[in-house]
Protein backbone atom coordinates (compact mmCIF):
# COMPACT_ATOMS: atom_id res chain seq x y z
CA UNK A 1 0.00 0.00 0.00
CA UNK A 2 2.76 2.60 1.05
CA UNK A 3 4.65 1.35 -2.18
CA UNK A 4 1.64 2.01 -4.73
CA UNK A 5 0.89 5.66 -2.97
CA UNK A 6 4.54 6.43 -3.49
CA UNK A 7 4.42 5.62 -7.27
CA UNK A 8 1.21 7.22 -7.40
CA UNK A 9 2.55 10.11 -5.90
CA UNK A 10 5.86 10.54 -7.72
CA UNK A 11 3.33 9.84 -11.06
CA UNK A 12 1.65 13.19 -10.15
CA UNK A 13 4.87 14.89 -9.46
CA UNK A 14 5.86 14.17 -12.96
CA UNK A 15 3.23 15.10 -14.20
CA UNK A 16 2.91 18.03 -12.62
CA UNK A 17 6.46 19.11 -13.34
CA UNK A 18 6.10 18.37 -17.13
CA UNK A 19 2.93 20.28 -17.37
CA UNK A 20 4.83 23.18 -15.41
CA UNK A 21 7.82 22.71 -18.53
CA UNK A 22 5.27 23.47 -21.47
CA UNK A 23 4.08 27.40 -22.08
CA UNK A 24 0.55 28.29 -20.96
CA UNK A 25 -0.59 28.85 -24.56
CA UNK A 26 1.10 27.47 -27.76
CA UNK A 27 2.75 29.95 -30.19
CA UNK A 28 0.13 31.55 -32.64
CA UNK A 29 2.54 32.27 -36.00
CA UNK A 30 -0.55 33.86 -37.41
CA UNK A 31 -3.67 36.00 -35.53
CA UNK A 32 -6.56 33.84 -36.77
CA UNK A 33 -10.08 33.56 -35.46
CA UNK A 34 -11.76 30.69 -34.34
CA UNK A 35 -12.18 29.35 -37.88
CA UNK A 36 -8.41 29.78 -38.23
CA UNK A 37 -9.09 32.19 -40.76
CA UNK A 38 -5.89 34.97 -40.74
CA UNK A 39 -6.68 38.67 -39.79
CA UNK A 40 -10.33 38.79 -39.66
CA UNK A 41 -10.77 38.01 -43.40
CA UNK A 42 -9.49 40.96 -44.68
CA UNK A 43 -7.25 40.71 -47.83
CA UNK A 44 -3.74 41.05 -47.02
CA UNK A 45 -2.56 41.89 -50.93
CA UNK A 46 -5.43 44.64 -50.91
CA UNK A 47 -3.88 47.11 -47.98
CA UNK A 48 -0.88 47.36 -50.91
CA UNK A 49 -2.89 47.66 -54.35
CA UNK A 50 -5.74 49.19 -53.24
CA UNK A 51 -4.48 51.55 -50.24
CA UNK A 52 -7.20 50.66 -47.66
CA UNK A 53 -8.43 47.30 -45.74
CA UNK A 54 -10.47 45.00 -47.96
CA UNK A 55 -12.78 42.23 -46.89
CA UNK A 56 -11.72 38.76 -48.41
CA UNK A 57 -13.85 36.20 -49.94
CA UNK A 58 -14.08 32.45 -48.97
CA UNK A 59 -14.07 31.58 -52.17
CA UNK A 60 -10.67 33.53 -52.53
CA UNK A 61 -8.50 31.05 -50.08
CA UNK A 62 -5.39 30.46 -49.92
CA UNK A 63 -3.67 28.20 -47.00
CA UNK A 64 -0.19 29.87 -45.58
CA UNK A 65 1.27 28.75 -41.97
CA UNK A 66 -1.33 27.22 -40.76
CA UNK A 67 -4.26 29.70 -41.90
CA UNK A 68 -6.61 30.36 -44.08
CA UNK A 69 -5.97 33.42 -46.12
CA UNK A 70 -8.92 35.23 -47.61
CA UNK A 71 -8.87 37.79 -50.63
CA UNK A 72 -10.98 39.98 -52.10
CA UNK A 73 -9.88 38.69 -56.01
CA UNK A 74 -8.65 35.62 -57.60
CA UNK A 75 -5.66 37.66 -58.38
CA UNK A 76 -4.93 38.61 -54.95
CA UNK A 77 -4.97 35.19 -54.12
CA UNK A 78 -1.84 34.22 -56.59
CA UNK A 79 0.26 37.59 -56.26
CA UNK A 80 0.19 36.22 -51.94
CA UNK A 81 0.89 32.70 -52.85
CA UNK A 82 3.32 33.77 -54.86
CA UNK A 83 5.27 36.04 -52.36
CA UNK A 84 3.36 35.89 -48.87
CA UNK A 85 6.16 37.17 -47.11
CA UNK A 86 5.72 40.53 -48.79
CA UNK A 87 2.38 40.82 -48.54
CA UNK A 88 1.64 39.45 -45.18
CA UNK A 89 1.61 41.46 -42.30
CA UNK A 90 4.55 41.76 -40.21
CA UNK A 91 4.14 39.71 -36.40
CA UNK A 92 2.07 37.34 -38.00
CA UNK A 93 -0.72 40.20 -38.09
CA UNK A 94 -0.84 40.67 -34.15
CA UNK A 95 -0.26 44.39 -32.27
CA UNK A 96 3.07 46.02 -33.65
CA UNK A 97 3.20 48.19 -30.82
CA UNK A 98 2.45 45.49 -28.48
CA UNK A 99 4.77 43.39 -30.07
CA UNK A 100 7.25 46.10 -29.24
CA UNK A 101 6.60 46.05 -25.93
CA UNK A 102 7.70 42.36 -25.93
CA UNK A 103 3.97 41.37 -25.60
CA UNK A 104 1.27 39.66 -27.86
CA UNK A 105 -2.05 41.12 -28.80
CA UNK A 106 -4.90 40.41 -31.55
CA UNK A 107 -5.17 43.47 -33.84
CA UNK A 108 -7.71 45.26 -35.65
CA UNK A 109 -6.92 45.29 -39.36
CA UNK A 110 -8.74 48.73 -39.77
CA UNK A 111 -5.46 50.13 -37.86
CA UNK A 112 -2.82 49.76 -39.98
CA UNK A 113 0.20 51.50 -41.64
CA UNK A 114 2.85 50.65 -44.61
CA UNK A 115 6.14 51.20 -43.49
CA UNK A 116 9.15 50.58 -45.86
CA UNK A 117 6.87 48.38 -47.70
CA UNK A 118 5.79 46.06 -44.97
CA UNK A 119 2.11 45.69 -43.29
CA UNK A 120 1.73 46.78 -39.14
CA UNK A 121 -1.49 46.21 -37.86
CA UNK A 122 -2.03 47.70 -34.62
CA UNK A 123 -4.92 47.04 -31.55
CA UNK A 124 -6.04 50.40 -32.11
CA UNK A 125 -5.62 53.78 -34.86
CA UNK A 126 -4.00 55.62 -32.40
CA UNK A 127 -1.88 52.88 -31.57
CA UNK A 128 -0.35 52.47 -35.34
CA UNK A 129 -0.16 56.39 -35.42
CA UNK A 130 1.87 56.18 -32.36
CA UNK A 131 4.30 52.93 -33.56
CA UNK A 132 4.49 54.86 -36.90
CA UNK A 133 5.52 57.73 -35.60
CA UNK A 134 8.83 56.09 -33.37
CA UNK A 135 9.16 53.38 -35.87
CA UNK A 136 12.77 53.36 -36.00
CA UNK A 137 13.29 52.87 -32.47
CA UNK A 138 10.05 50.29 -32.34
CA UNK A 139 10.17 48.09 -35.09
CA UNK A 140 13.67 46.54 -34.04
CA UNK A 141 12.43 46.22 -30.73
CA UNK A 142 9.18 44.47 -31.94
CA UNK A 143 11.51 41.99 -34.43
CA UNK A 144 13.61 41.22 -31.70
CA UNK A 145 10.14 40.10 -29.30
CA UNK A 146 8.78 38.28 -32.34
CA UNK A 147 11.98 36.34 -32.79
CA UNK A 148 12.13 35.72 -29.14
CA UNK A 149 8.57 34.11 -28.91
CA UNK A 150 9.22 32.19 -32.05
CA UNK A 151 12.35 30.51 -30.48
CA UNK A 152 11.02 30.22 -27.24
CA UNK A 153 7.24 28.71 -28.26
CA UNK A 154 8.46 26.46 -31.41
CA UNK A 155 8.64 22.54 -30.77
CA UNK A 156 12.12 21.35 -31.41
Amino acid sequence: MTFSRSVGGVALVIALALAGAAPATAFEPVNTDSNNVAIEGYDTVAYFTEGEPVRGDPAHEHEWQGARWQFSSAEHRDLFAGAPDRYAPRYGGFCSGAMADGRKFRADPEAWKIIDGKLYLNFTASGIETFAEGAAEAIPKADANWDRLEQVNQPD
